[in-house]
Parts: C-alpha cells; structure tokens; sequence
C-alpha cells in the first residue's frame, strides 16, 4: 500500500505534477497571493474575469494544490459548517447560507466552460446515523436547519429502510439527505483551476518560500514582489509564515482509498447514485465512491501534531490507517476482503472560534481567508468571489455577509493547544463508544465538554 506521495488523487490524476519555474528576482504587480490553493486560485480567476488587465502573482512553496486542496474528500458540498450564532448577524447568516449553497452549481459552471475534467457528479450527501442518540442529532441539526430558513428541499430525513436502500450501512437507523451537492476530484479540480488562470495571464511561482509579509512587500527565498494588496491564502500551512504560528490550527486528516470494487460487490453495497457519505458520530467519517468505483474513506486519525508540526508529503501513521479500515468494515461489512491501496493525509485550518473568515484592509492592503474547518472544496469558491470584489473595492452582495471581517482571537501556546485538541478528541471517542451502548437514546455529556474544551 502506498503511503503519502501527497494523496491517492494526484496519483490517479497521472502522478505529483512537475513544478512551475520559481521566482526568479524580484518583481512588482498588482496583486501578490500566497498559497496556490483553491482560495489562491479562485482570488486570482475572479480577479482575472472582472479585470483582465490586473498584474497577479501567486506564490507557492510546493506546487498548486499540494495542501488541502489536493488531499481532501472530493466533497463539493455548499454546506454551512459553522455556529451561527457566533457571526451575531441572523439576516446575515441566511443570506451566507444561500450563498454557500450556490457555490456547487458555480464549481460545476466554471469547471465546464474551463474544460477541467474533474469527475464532477451532482449527487446527495447521506448522513448516517447508527444508534438512537445519532439519530436525535439528525433531527436536532435538521430542526435547526428549519429555524434558519434553510429551504425545505435541501433536506430530507428518511427511516432506516429508505437509507439501506440507497447503501447498506450496518446497523444504520436512518439518514438525513442533504440535496445539491457533488462528488470532485479534488487534485483534478485543482490543477484545471491553475492551468486556467495561467491562461488568463496569472503567474504561478512555485518552489517559492514566503520568508517575510509586510504591507506592499512579500519576501521569499527566490526574491521580492512589490504589491499594492497581498492575499495570504495558506489555510493549515498559516503556521509556517513569520508570526502567524497561532493563527490558525492545523487541524489532521487521514483517507485510505481501497481498490477498485467488482460490480457484483457494488451490487451488495448499493451506493449506485455516488452519494457523499458520512455518519453522524461526533469523531466522525467521510467517504465518496470515486469514478474509478473505489471507496476513498477519512477521518481525524491522530488530530494534532504538537507545535502544530505538519505531515511529510501526506505520510500517515500506521494506526491511523487501522482506523480508519476499522470504520471502513464496521460501516460497510461487505468490504472486508478489500485491499487498501493508498493512504495519506493533511491538515485543514481551525480559527479559534471554529468560524471561516475573509477580511481586507484597504489602507494596508492586505487580504486574506481560510478556517473552513474541512468545508474548504465549496466554501473557497465563494471566498474568491468574496476576496475578488473586496480588493476591487466592489460593493456586492457578498461583501456584507457577516464572515467578511470576522475576527476571532489566537490559539493558545503550547502545551495548551496540544492538550485541548487531544483532549476534545478523546472525549468525543469516548462519547461515541457511550452511545453505542444498548439502551442510550441521547447525545453523551462527554461530547459538550469536550466542545467546551476547545470552542468547538
């Protein structure tokens, strides 16, 4: 089984890509990003497309898409993923929302006129849930949907029966359908969004480490780029840059792809619409069935590394990988004669308060966006679009909503976040194995403490 190598997904989309040129001296443009992710990338195509004559460089100490957005799900999900009480701002929050759920259908858009081929499929995201005290939170979560005037048609609730007929997953009680979203290749998605802003003029610098960030100036190993506005657009790689150590978490997660399922085995399993899965655990999983018909499953695995150190090249460890076959087999008995064929993992950007954010400083210049907390394949389409009109000084629908300019304070220093995140985690685990038990109908105590712990 293959181990890191980035992810399963830029060996299925015809192995790690060559890198771009570098830096080579010092430069000045328009606008400098940093981070080729999907939130560096979509600021440039945005950017791009209201203004083609805007100078853009962005710089990348990997290569486009090495972080998150090429490692992650394949969930294209326009979901809203964080408290909603916490942007203070109801009006605000129902029009975010929408928003959000727009952004499956303008991923689908771009990737078609920009002929990115990225297995894209419109499908249902099923939320399974196992034991009584699951399925009282997919009611609770659906009910608040309800109150925040989420349209009906975006969920259902189905019973146990409906939810094994669509895939059969053990000892499942029932589902929540979440309507509109779509299945991605992440790394395929990523890279067809580099090769189009390419085309539209925008320069990629790859193998470019950011040494310094000042107002008007980005330093790197490879030279100086004078810029009127700077976009940082480094999610859980932020801790690497000069004093941005406790901006954000870097927060870890692991897949394991299998190999490529008969179909006699399909037929066991059901899953025949390629719906997105997860349960409704509070450590919970992710799966997709890919368009290679494989199963490519996550979870948190180990969540943290101390000092917020990151993986080498998506190399996970060994009992994360046995986790997450464990829950692969638990879920779906049907796989356990299945070979695993690669496994790696990344990390995602955790704020402080657990709620995304843009921001822009006109009189320093200075932009940036990230703490999608593993919502980041829809949610930095709309964080483009949103970077893009605040650095154009445009007044849009989408500048006033309330995670533009979202502040929250920094982690703490070690040992504390260490401490916090190992110890949330270790309280969710034990809360799932609490309702588990016969006879336990609601939500464990262990669960609240440990989102206490931590701000969760």
């Amino acid at each position: 089984m293959r181990n890191g190598e980035v992810s399963f997904w830029f060996a299925d989309a015809g192995g790690v890509p060559a890198p771009r040129p570098a830096l080579d001296g010092d430069r000045q443009v328009d606008v400098c990003i940093i981070g080729a992710g999907f939130t560096g990338l979509w600021t440039a195509y945005y950017l791009k497309a209201a203004e083609p004559g805007l100078s853009i460089a962005v710089v990348e100490k990997e290569f486009a898409g090495f972080g998150a957005s090429g490692r992650n799900g394949g969930w294209c999900s326009g979901e809203f993923g964080w408290s909603r009480e916490r942007y203070r701002d109801r009006p605000g929050v129902i029009a975010m929302e929408a928003q959000l759920r727009a952004t499956v259908e303008e991923v689908i858009r771009v990737a078609e006129a920009e002929g990115i081929a990225a297995d894209i499929r419109r499908t249902d995201l099923l939320t399974f849930a196992c034991n009584p005290a699951q399925l009282s939170r997919l009611d609770a979560s659906l009910a608040e949907a309800r109150a925040w005037q989420v349209p009906t048609e975006r969920f259902s609730r189905i019973g146990a029966e409906a939810a094994r007929s669509r895939i059969r997953v053990a000892g499942a009680e029932g589902a929540l359908v979440t309507h509109g979203v779509a299945r991605v290749q992440p790394a395929k998605l990523v890279r067809g969004l580099a090769a189009a802003v390419e085309r539209r003029g925008v320069a990629i610098h790859e193998q470019t480490a950011v040494t310094a960030i000042a107002p008007g100036v980005v330093t790197t190993d490879r030279g100086r780029i004078t810029a009127g506005r700077i976009v940082i657009a480094t999610e859980g790689f932020t801790p690497r840059l000069p004093g941005r150590r406790r901006d954000l978490l870097p927060l870890n997660s692991a897949l394991v792809v299998t190999e490529p399922l008969p179909d006699a085995l399909w037929e066991e399993i059901g899953w025949r619409e390629h719906e997105l899965l997860a349960d409704n655990a509070h450590a919970y999983c992710y799966a997709q069935r890919t368009a290679g018909n494989r199963i490519a499953m996550g979870g948190r695995g180990v969540p943290y590394r101390f000092g917020s150190a990151l993986d080498h090249r998506g190399e996970t460890q060994a009992a994360t990988i046995a986790d997450l076959r464990r829950i692969l087999r638990n879920m779906l008995p049907q796989t356990r004669g299945l070979r695993l064929d690669h496994a790696w993992c990344g990390v995602l950007g955790v704020p402080r308060d657990w709620c995304a954010a843009v921001s822009f400083d006109a009189q320093s210049g200075m932009g940036r966006a990230g703490g999608y907390v593993g919502l980041g394949v829809s949610t930095t389409n709309l964080a483009g679009r949103t970077l893009a009109d605040l650095l154009l000084d445009r007044r849009t629908e989408r500048t006033g909503l309330p995670w533009v300019d979202h502040d929250t304070r920094r982690w703490e220093p070690e040992p504390l976040r260490w401490l916090g995140v190992m110890g949330m985690y270790g309280l969710y685990r034990q809360a799932d194995r609490q309702e588990a038990r016969a006879g336990v109908t609601r939500t464990s105590r262990l669960a609240a403490l440990a989102d206490r712990l931590t701000g969760h």
